[in-house]
């Protein structure tokens, strides 16, 4: 199939056809929407992206395709959005547009606006990554590496995460969730590993996840959803409810976990979290020691978790 998501967009639809002179009808907001991203698309670098450049390549920026690959959408979805023919898309996809594009906090708020949409308010979790810490993810591709927002939900994965844990895109939105992944209620279901993984200190795990959402809670105190969980983990999950009556408040830093890998067997990992700025996101980082047996099978691990 013939690419053409580099070719020149035609003039808008408002003036074609229009004799000289004439006053323009005004610019639509699908109209806008539709340039803009095409715009913002033209404007990123694979590279920047994490993507490989090429040297066959008729334009700098990402192909639609691209797009829709880190955006977790259909190619066919992006194409609409950019000949204007799809004009509502829905919160979160416009948020994963925001973190493909690489856009600025004011950048993905007049996205959210020309989607006819109410940009993330003060107060509220936060799901966007600033274009300075994609640049940063972009570089650690060595390592399995995810981004988890405030209220531990999983918003960005690499490569290597989903060799190391399976792809989680497998799992519905609900589902990736750290803090439901360490506090199941009810049925279990597909969640962030396709496969067992092991806390080495499950006490110390379990005891950061819940003083993380409460760190959370006192942040954002107007989230509806961080307030959904809690009251979900209070209600459903016994251990929960009792570290949750301890109020006890830090910060999630460091780990250490056994993924029992279907491919190459055991692997034992460090599992590091950083917290990025305002937002309080969470990027977790897993690597092996070095000159382990651990080391050497984390990179097939991860080539046979993106072929299977």
């Amino acid at each position: 199939m013939e690419d053409v998501s580099n070719e020149h967009p035609s003039p808008p639809a408002t003036t074609r056809g229009r004799p000289p002179g004439a006053t323009p009808e005004p610019v639509t907001p699908a109209a806008s929407l539709a340039a803009t991203i095409r715009a913002w698309r033209d404007r990123l670098s694979p590279t920047a992206a994490g993507l490989p450049g090429g040297r066959h390549r008729r334009a700098a920026g990402l192909r639609r395709e691209e797009l829709a690959d880190l955006a977790g959408v259909s190619v066919d979805y992006v194409v609409r959005l950019e000949q204007g023919r799809a004009t509502t898309p829905s919160a979160q996809v416009a948020a994963a547009l925001a973190r493909a594009l690489q856009l600025t906090a004011a950048e993905r708020d007049h996205l959210f606006t020309l989607a006819q949409l109410v940009p993330p308010a003060a107060g509220q979790i936060s799901e966007h990554i600033p274009p300075g810490v994609q640049r940063m993810l972009a570089r650690l591709a060595d390592a399995a590496v995810a981004v988890f927002s405030a209220d531990w939900q999983l918003i960005w994965w690499n490569r290597g995460w989903t060799g190391l844990f399976g792809d989680p895109s497998a799992a519905p939105p609900r589902r990736r969730n750290f803090a439901r992944d360490t506090f199941p209620v009810g049925a279990s279901g597909p969640g962030l590993s396709q496969w067992p993984v092991t806390a080495l200190d499950a006490g110390v795990t379990e005891a950061a996840v819940v003083s993380d959402l409460r760190r959370a809670s006192g942040r954002f105190p107007r989230d509806r959803r961080l307030a959904t969980l809690i009251r979900e983990l209070t209600d459903g999950n016994p251990r929960f409810a009792e570290l949750w009556a301890r109020g006890t408040v830090s910060a999630h830093r460091e780990d250490h976990k056994i993924v029992h890998h279907p491919a190459v067997g055991p692997i034992t990992v460090d599992c590091d979290v950083l917290t990025d700025g305002d937002a309080d996101l969470k990027i977790v980082m897993l690597t092996a020691a070095p000159g382990t047996d651990d080391e050497t099978k984390l990179k097939p691990a991860a080539i046979a978790g993106v072929s299977a």
